[in-house]
């Protein structure tokens, strides 16, 4: 499906419309559609139709995804599978897709157990799936399963000799120390990283930005906030040839998320709004993104007894919850409501209850007790 990406690139140019507009306009996020523009993911019926509406092709792009397929292998169906689990994950959350995503995993995985001698595509393909599966795992806050995934993409993608995919697992494995509060883990896989030679440089700034969240949690400041610095100041001098293309969603937004997130880490609630109300700026509407650093502002606020900014943020959570499921955004939700339940005014008290009383997503779980700086 390379044609559907260079075709809408093509009508993206003409109109002079860069692929984050169009993706804040037909409410995606933008890493799916990078990942569909440029070949690593299938595009859905709806995204087609939504193009022809926002470019005025008259169907064209829908066209093309009714003409017939060659016959795809069992590697290419697995991808495509995950792609679709993948781009409900953006937009929805990971809550409701997480075990379909197992049943492509595993499914992948027993086949490459019986085959006795597989080729480096192969197992460079089970490798992504398990990356991908690892990922929606984690949104939907199946730890345990998640770095299971991640470990078992990690290896096959060593054993494949596909050192791209390899760096993207073991980034995907500090992402989910510093959520889990193992810094001491998370600084040697970023250290690990940085030790590599010749390690793209979009790569490095990634490893930074997981650098500077661990040393947070260990409280050092000083050290912390340079990493973050450099991340920062590196984000557009660091895009080469050599990227992998993994790395389309290392953007402004991303980079400024974790500098909120570090100043969380290290008790600097206030000084992190400013960055996460930029991050609330730049995310897609809607999806996925939205719903995390709407609950990310939310905490921040909660921290510094900013009751009004809660209230406000309160509200555009609302329409978030409705169609978003991010079990680990979820808990991250239920720790800051208790912040508030226990320290607000009791206006706004008795609105938290009135609210999250009447969704169902908030009688589906029970809270949980994490420190909601702990985050991405």
């Amino acid at each position: 499906m390379d044609g559907f990406g260079t075709r809408v690139r093509e009508a993206l140019a003409a109109q002079g419309t860069s692929m984050r507009a169009a993706a804040r306009a037909l409410h995606y996020d933008v890493s799916y559609l990078s990942r569909v523009l440029n070949g690593k993911q299938q595009p859905s019926p709806q995204l087609a139709q939504g193009l022809d509406e926002l470019l005025k092709t008259g169907g064209d792009f829908a066209a093309l995804l009714k003409k017939p397929e060659p016959e795809a292998d069992d590697t290419t169906r697995a991808r495509s599978a995950i792609s679709h689990l993948l781009d409900h994950d953006n937009r929805y959350g990971g809550d409701q897709v997480a075990s379909a995503a197992v049943q492509v995993w595993k499914t992948e995985q027993r086949k490459l157990d019986r085959n006795i001698d597989p080729d480096k595509g192969y197992l460079a393909a089970v490798s992504e799936v398990a990356e991908a599966a690892g990922w929606i795992l984690f949104d939907a806050n199946r730890k345990t399963e998640a770095r299971q995934a991640f470990i078992e993409s990690q290896m096959l993608a060593r054993h494949a000799g596909d050192r791209p995919m390899q760096w993207f697992a073991m980034d995907l494995l500090a992402m989910q120390d510093v959520q889990d509060g193992r810094p001491g883990e998370a600084l040697r896989i970023a250290d690990s990283l940085l030790a590599t030679p010749r390690l793209p440089r979009r790569i490095a700034l990634i490893a930074r930005v997981r650098r500077s969240r661990a040393l947070a949690q260990t409280g050092d400041r000083a050290r912390s906030l340079t990493e973050v610095e450099r991340a920062k100041s590196a984000l557009q001098d660091s895009i080469t040839v050599r990227d992998p293309d993994w790395t389309w969603w290392v953007d402004e937004m991303e980079v400024v998320g974790h500098h909120a997130e570090v100043l969380i880490s290290l008790g600097e609630s206030a000084a992190a709004i400013p960055h996460l109300q930029r991050t609330n700026e730049l995310v897609v509407p809607g999806g996925r993104g939205a719903f995390y650093y709407a609950v990310a502002e939310l905490s921040a606020f909660a921290e510094v007894g900013a009751w009004r900014e809660c209230e406000t943020t309160i509200m555009r959570l609302v329409a978030i919850l409705e169609v978003v499921t991010s079990a680990r955004s979820q808990a991250r939700l239920d720790a800051t409501l208790r912040i508030i339940e226990r320290d607000a005014p009791s206006w706004l008290v008795g609105i938290v209850r009135d609210i999250f009383r009447s969704l169902p997503i908030r009688k589906q779980r029970q809270p949980r007790t994490r420190h909601p700086g702990q985050g991405r």
